[in-house]
């Protein structure tokens, strides 16, 4: 960490509703006092997009490089920085293990440049647990998904097709 740049804690959750089907994401920024919460929504996505979008946004969010702990309960997202999936699937042409393109290669290319302007720890949490910032995260991706079927409401016809 470099001591000269702010501490920033991000906590981030992705939802979907359908897999894929309509989705919300959402983030909360600390420093010291300070307290942001961001959200949005997203068409015909997937869960894993919106855990990812979640990250991306809220790294987006940051105005100058910072020293960031971004917890979520995506073991995905975690995983693929702690366990340096992520630059496996680079060094093989975004290509898994078993040759198969990577999912997600667009949100994963914008994630990798984020996390190269600020030193970004990686935490795990339980989801629908007792923690207060994740559970909040959870609910405003929920939010987030009923506002979008609010502004496009789906006929009994157009559902069935």
């Amino acid at each position: 960490m470099d001591e000269s740049r702010k501490t920033v804690l991000i906590y981030t959750d992705g939802a979907c509703s359908g897999n894929p089907g309509p989705g919300g994401w959402a983030a909360i920024l600390e420093f010291g006092p300070h307290r942001k919460e961001i959200s949005g929504y997203m068409a015909g996505t997937t869960n894993n997009r919106m855990e990812l979008f979640a990250a991306i946004s809220a790294l987006g969010a940051l105005k100058e490089p910072c020293n960031v702990r971004l917890y979520s309960d995506s073991a995905y997202l975690v995983n693929a920085f702690n366990d340096h999936w992520i630059e496996g699937w680079m060094k093989k042409g975004w290509k898994k293990s078993d040759g198969s393109p990577v999912e997600n290669q667009d949100l994963w290319f914008i994630l990798d440049v984020q996390t190269k302007k600020h030193h970004v720890e990686f935490h795990k949490v339980k989801g629908h647990a007792d923690h207060p910032q994740n559970n909040r995260c959870d609910e405003l991706a929920r939010a987030a998904i009923d506002e979008y079927r609010r502004l496009n409401p789906v006929s009994e016809e157009t559902a069935s097709e």
